[in-house]
């Protein structure tokens, strides 16, 4: 198999992880060829912003803007699978329900919803929309695509940098350490996403993003590690969707300042 078709069969593993979407990949499943996709999943975060905020702009061209943000978060919802938004409910619950590190992670593996997940998800779902209400119509669908995509930058910034808890073999995320290389391209991948709000003239607001974004990384990494000394693949789930909360609520405080 050439370096080409691997590549490619690295991005469509990535976007088969990540998504509902229905792709097929060649070849036979190992966990080296699932730890190549790591590198594509922010790639991944721009197809599935892009597919929102396309979603967004036509639903905008017919209803209110309220029902358009609600409309293009019920697709990117259906797209994914709700995969983070699981995995962040069961962080709420597992951190809420125990002060007891195994206690915890014996919650989160839980399948059930509990009052701590069912509450953080709905103000997360309800926090993400209102933000999304707030903006100018202009800038939703690029905000989208820099956010899904950047968020799941900082997914692969966590699993480079932090330690996997539970034990061995129960692991469904990928969680060996990234290559270097990887870990860059992946980065620079959701950075290059994040520009693409200069295609919307808003500027100003990439490096307030930007800190919303890394404020919303360090804010859930110091409440799970804290507890559990590492991440799980909830864990994960829960760092991608508060990196994205943190860069929409960033860019609605500096846009709406007078």
């Amino acid at each position: 198999m050439n370096a080409a078709r691997r590549e490619l069969d690295a991005l469509l593993l990535a976007v088969q992880f990540l998504t509902r979407w229905p792709v097929r990949v060649s070849g036979v499943f190992s966990e080296e060829r699932l730890a190549a996709t790591v590198r594509y999943y922010p790639l991944v975060g721009v197809l599935i912003g892009a597919f929102a905020g396309g979603i967004f702009w036509l639903a905008y061209l017919i209803f209110p803007m309220s029902l358009a943000v609600v409309l293009s978060t019920a697709v990117s919802l259906l797209a994914t699978g709700a995969l983070h938004e699981d995995g962040f409910a069961d962080v709420c619950d597992g951190l809420g329900g125990s002060s007891e590190r195994e206690k915890a992670l014996a919650i989160m593996r839980d399948s059930r919803l509990g009052t701590y997940g069912t509450a953080g998800l709905g103000l997360m779902l309800t926090a993400k929309i209102l933000a999304l209400v707030a903006l100018p119509p202009s800038i939703v669908p690029w905000l989208l695509i820099a956010a899904h995509a950047a968020s799941r930058s900082s997914v692969v910034l966590v699993i480079a940098t932090s330690q996997y808890v539970r034990d061995a073999g129960t692991a469904t995320p990928v969680t060996e350490t990234p290559h270097p290389g990887s870990l860059l391209f992946a980065l620079a991948t959701g950075a290059a996403a994040v520009g693409g709000l200069g295609i919307a003239g808003a500027y100003s607001v990439i490096p307030v993003g930007l800190i919303g974004l890394a404020a919303g990384h360090l804010a859930m990494r110091r409440a799970y590690e804290r507890r559990l000394g590492g991440y799980t693949g909830d864990c994960l789930g829960s760092v991608q969707q508060m990196s994205e909360l943190g860069m929409y609520l960033a860019v609605v405080g500096v846009m709406s300042s007078p």
